[in-house]
């Protein structure tokens, strides 16, 4: 609509101009040619705009000077959004062609807005000081603007010019030029878009016909002519026509050479080579440009072949003769393409590489014998050749060509698809170096048409199973320039969800783990199942986390069920690794999980994917992740109570009851198992867990076993009235008997070893449900943890108080075994070793009976031996006797390792030897030689409480000896006096320690006396 300014109110005028500035500002801000030129423009527009919308605050008064700066100020702005307009419509290949007028026009227009702005600021007595001061200095810089065109523009305009003045038409150089106009426009450098742009051209030529505009006219057909010289510019018709023609020309005369000899005349005489750009002297003698160019600059005055004297020395271009040479070079041209056919198809390894040698050649020389070579049907050939050629040189050369064949040309590049090429391609990726760089390539070039996607290749590529994969390899590999073609291949790749999974099964994780974080919901889930179903190996499950793949599959789980259940199965397959457990609890992921496995409202495969996931992240770590999202504790009382609730609800299916017995079993195996033990056992859970022992699941049971075996340390009794109600300790033998789970034959033992040791019913089960021979049987094959767990068990039958039962042990063959053990087994198993050992050796003196000899002296029998150090004749089976078992060596060197327990239960075992009165100088005596005084003397400084006070005790009895006390008195006084001066610590001890000293200076000074 068409606004009469003259009659219009000046705060409607002031509104228009304020939106015509605004809108001109913003259209600028688009133009594509001269870009920067425009930028100020539009900025110095948008400054401009504060000015007016003050002025409309303040309601502009009504005067001439306002009006005319205004109306002023409109007729500039609209010549610039004129010239704005143009710039937006006006054809590329135009717009370049004129950049220096419009960069002109844009300063022209700039500095008239720069006027009529300072008209206004002179007419409006509204404007405040500050605008007033900031719109004189606008309108000084945009009265001064300066302008320039590109340099890069420029350079391809003057070389436009140069091609007019010198009237070229080799094609060479205007393929050159309008590869440059059109990289430096935007147009991809295709024959159909370049025919587009000047078409556009043509057009605007024919308009500045119509507008009688000669001068510009005349311009324009210059150019258009020259420009078609071009390849490119060719339609694939006029192409292709060319191309018969010149085979056509030379009929029934086709030479047998690839190539026709030049003519003499196409011989630059200075040279001796054929001419390129041939130009005449006055003299009628035609030389190659550069040639006569670089002779005239050596001074000669004369022509090079008449010697004639020269006084013109004008360069001519000889259009005929270049006419000529160029037909000759492209029929030339052509017989190398026709007898390359004959060469791709004869599978002979020298012809290929020639012919693929060649034609790439031709292609590097002239843009047109791309398409020439199109049309004589080389390219599925060359296709061909890379399926069939077992050559690696071969395969090379033709992904080489290829490459150059599709470079800048579209339809060459759908010739190269529809032959089956990129299937090809993409094959070649897994060969070597050598061959995969070229291939990689290629298959960019084959994908991209300038900025734009070529769907064809790119659905072709997603289609190959194996495309993904190897390119994944190739950007992981050492190459660089393949790994960088690679990548971008692949960049483009990752809009497809599809793609996305593929490059994560190749251990290209990135564009995953982004997904996951930006993608739409439907792709996080697609993303969430693929995680869920990988094959990861542990550096991958770790890459995942560090790279940030939890945090987003944390808050999947608060979405809808099938997100809950892709997310949770990621993170299943994701909690394997100890950093990843740790990113799992800081995303906040464990009350959710322990929320979804506890409620029933949610499906069982929800639940189940809980417990596991539960499971892992309690595996070795303990409660270390039972941690909310700010990484504080979770209270423990409530979440185990709902664990062993789910091992009491008949609903709860068996697979998720066994991830949670082993959630528990890993909560305890933690540095805080004693915690969680505690609150176990206080939530009943012995009483919840022994039920399920009898269960009919396998696996339940031996997890139970696992869960009451460290419930039960320190003892139970729940567990053996539970076994003592039931008659259920043949169920544990038949643990124990089971010599393929090592760990639960330990757990068994375990548990039946923290039975209370006095409750005689517990023994007599055990005896009626066999358990002495599996406990044998476990001491022999069983792993260390069974070993130390079942001489645990063995000790009740131990127990000096009950001969039977210590017969019962002997016989079964329990004693080398408890032997062995005092050098091979754990610790623990030392020591219960040792303090069984003890107990049977506190029998030996009551079993060991001096023999009566009857008859006349000299019909008397040969009395039997003696042991040397009880009374009678000893052996293993009846009498018990450590001695005779050799157990003295293993308590002597198991008293070297001078650990608390160990060296405790030791002691306590070779004080049996010194126990009695009767045996006592014998006693002491086997121990002076076993050199056991001098380790009993050791532990005095360096054992625990414990250990000092047993070595103490078996001193008191020793030191009763005077030839121990002479071996040993001096050496044990130190250490006796330094524990009877101990200030704190364990007041026995030092009562003890001091009777000992006491009795050791008393003997001593019996000693001398005597």
């Amino acid at each position: 609509m068409t606004l009469i300014l003259e009659l219009v109110p000046i705060g409607t005028l002031l509104a228009f101009v304020t939106t015509q500035v605004l809108e001109t500002a913003v259209a600028a801000q688009d133009v594509l040619i001269e870009k920067e030129s425009f930028r100020v423009l539009s900025k110095y527009l948008l400054d401009i705009q504060p000015v007016l919308a003050e002025l409309r605050m303040r309601d502009l008064k009504e005067t001439e000077a306002a009006r005319q700066a205004l109306q002023s100020l409109s007729d500039d702005v609209k010549a610039a959004d004129s010239l704005v307009s143009s710039c937006r419509t006006k054809p590329k290949f135009w717009l370049l062609v004129n950049c220096r007028d419009i960069v002109k026009r844009a300063q022209q227009v700039t500095r008239d807005i720069g006027k009529s702005l300072a008209l206004l600021s002179l007419a409006s007595t509204e404007v405040s000081a500050d605008i007033r001061d900031n719109v004189n200095r606008l309108q000084g810089e945009m009265q001064n603007a300066e302008f320039e065109a590109s340099q890069s523009q420029l350079r391809i305009i003057d070389k436009l010019e140069l091609g007019l003045r010198e009237h070229k038409t080799d094609q060479g150089f205007a393929n050159d030029l309008i590869r440059e106009i059109a990289r430096a426009v935007g147009v991809p450098v295709e024959p159909s878009e370049i025919n587009k742009e000047l078409e556009s051209f043509r057009r605007e030529k024919e308009e500045a016909a119509v507008r009688k505009e000669r001068e510009e006219e005349a311009f324009m057909e210059q150019v258009i002519a020259l420009l078609s010289h071009a390849d490119a510019a060719n339609s694939p018709e006029q192409v292709e026509k060319r191309y018969r023609e010149r085979l056509m020309s030379l009929g029934s005369n086709m030479p047998e050479k690839e190539d026709i000899p030049p003519l003499k005349s196409f011989i630059c005489p200075l040279k001796d080579d054929v001419m390129m750009d041939p130009v005449s002297l006055s003299t009628g003698t035609t030389y190659e440009r550069k040639e006569i160019q670089q002779w005239f600059e050596a001074g000669n005055k004369i022509d090079p072949d008449t010697r004639e004297p020269l006084l013109d020395f004008t360069l001519r271009p000889n259009i005929p003769l270049k006419q000529s040479i160029e037909e000759w070079v492209e029929l030339n041209y052509c017989l190398k393409i026709k007898a390359a056919k004959p060469k791709l198809q004869s599978r002979v390894e020298a012809k290929e590489k020639d012919a693929l040698k060649q034609m790439q050649q031709l292609c590097e020389e002239k843009s047109i014998n791309k398409d020439w070579i199109a049309i004589e049907g080389l390219i599925p050939l060359m296709v061909q050749v890379l399926i069939k050629s077992h050559s690696r040189d071969v395969k090379r050369a033709a992904l080489s060509t290829l490459k150059t064949l599709v470079i800048d040309h579209t339809e060459n590049k759908d010739k190269v698809v529809d032959a089956g090429g990129v299937e090809q391609v993409v094959r070649c990726l897994a060969r070597d170096a050598r061959i995969s760089t070229v291939a990689v390539e290629l298959l960019s070039e084959l994908l991209l048409n300038g900025s734009e996607l070529n769907v064809s290749v790119y659905r072709k590529i997603s289609l190959e199973k194996s495309a993904i994969l190897l390119l994944v390899t190739l950007r992981n590999g050492s190459v660089t320039e393949s790994a960088e073609k690679a990548e971008a291949i692949l960049q483009r790749l990752r809009d497809n969800d599809d793609n996305i999974v593929q490059m994560a099964a190749a251990n290209w994780y990135g564009p995953l783990i982004e997904c996951l974080h930006k993608g739409s919901e439907g792709s996080k889930l697609k993303m969430a199942i693929a995680l869920s179903k990988m094959e990861l190996t542990d550096q991958n499950i770790k890459l995942l986390g560090d790279e940030g793949a939890i945090p987003p599959l944390v808050k999947m789980i608060s979405s809808n069920l099938e997100s809950k259940a892709a997310a949770l199965g990621a993170l299943k397959n994701l909690s394997t690794n100890h950093e990843n457990k740790k990113h799992i609890a800081n995303a906040g992921a464990v009350p959710l999980i322990l929320d979804h496995l506890v409620t029933s409202k949610f499906p069982s495969n929800i639940r189940e994917t809980s417990a596991i996931i539960l499971e892992r992240i309690m595996c070795d770590d303990g409660v270390q992740f039972l941690v909310d999202e700010n990484a504080e504790p979770l209270v423990l009382e409530p979440i185990i109570q709902n664990l062993l609730a789910l091992q009491q609800n008949p609903s709860t299916f068996f697979s998720i009851r066994r991830h949670v017995l082993n959630a528990l079993l890993g909560m305890l195996s933690g540095p805080d198992g004693e915690n969680v033990r505690s609150v176990a056992r206080s939530a009943n859970g012995i009483s919840v867990l022994l039920p399920l022992i009898e269960g009919s699941d396998q696996k339940i049971r031996e997890s139970v076993i696992k869960l009451l075996c460290s419930l039960s340390e320190g003892g139970s009794q729940e567990i053996s009235h539970f076994l003592l109600n039931g008659n259920k300790f043949e169920l544990f033998v038949t643990f124990l008997e089971d010599d393929s789970r090592g760990d639960i034959q330990a757990a068994a033992a375990g548990i039946l070893s923290t039975l209370p040791a006095s409750d005689g019913k517990v023994t007599d089960a055990l005896i009626k449900a066999e358990a002495l021979p599996a406990i044998i049987q476990v001491l022999n094959n069983g792993s260390p943890n069974a070993k130390e767990n079942a001489v645990g068990v063995l000790l009740r039958f131990t127990d000096p108080s009950s001969l039977e039962t210590q017969h019962m042990v002997v016989h079964s063959g329990a004693f080398p075994l408890l032997v062995n053990l005092l050098y091979s087994g754990t610790i623990l198993a030392k020591s219960r070793a040792a303090f069984a050992i003890g107990n049977l050796s506190l029998s030996t003196a009551r079993l060991s009976v001096a023999p009566t000899v009857n008859g006349c002296w000299c019909f008397k029998p040969v009395p039997p031996p003696v042991c040397r150090v009880h009374l009678g004749p000893c052996d293993v089976k009846t009498t018990f006797c450590l001695v005779k078992a050799d157990a003295l060596p293993g308590l002597v060197n198991l008293l070297q390792e001078r650990e608390g327990k160990a060296a405790g239960a030791t002691i306590y075992a070779l004080a049996t030897l010194v126990s009695d009165d009767d045996i006592l100088n014998k006693g002491a005596s086997v121990l002076h030689e076993a050199k056991a005084i001098d380790h009993i003397l050791e532990i005095l400084s360096q054992g625990t409480p414990e250990s000092k006070e047993e070595a103490v005790k078996i001193l008191e009895k020793v030191f009763q000896v005077k030839e121990i006390v002479e071996a040993y008195g001096s050496k044990a006084r130190i250490p006796l006096v330094d524990l009877t001066t101990q200030t704190h610590g364990n007041g026995t001890l030092r009562r003890k320690a001091a009777k000992v000293l006491a009795q050791l200076e008393v003997i001593q000074e019996t000693s001398t006396y005597f």
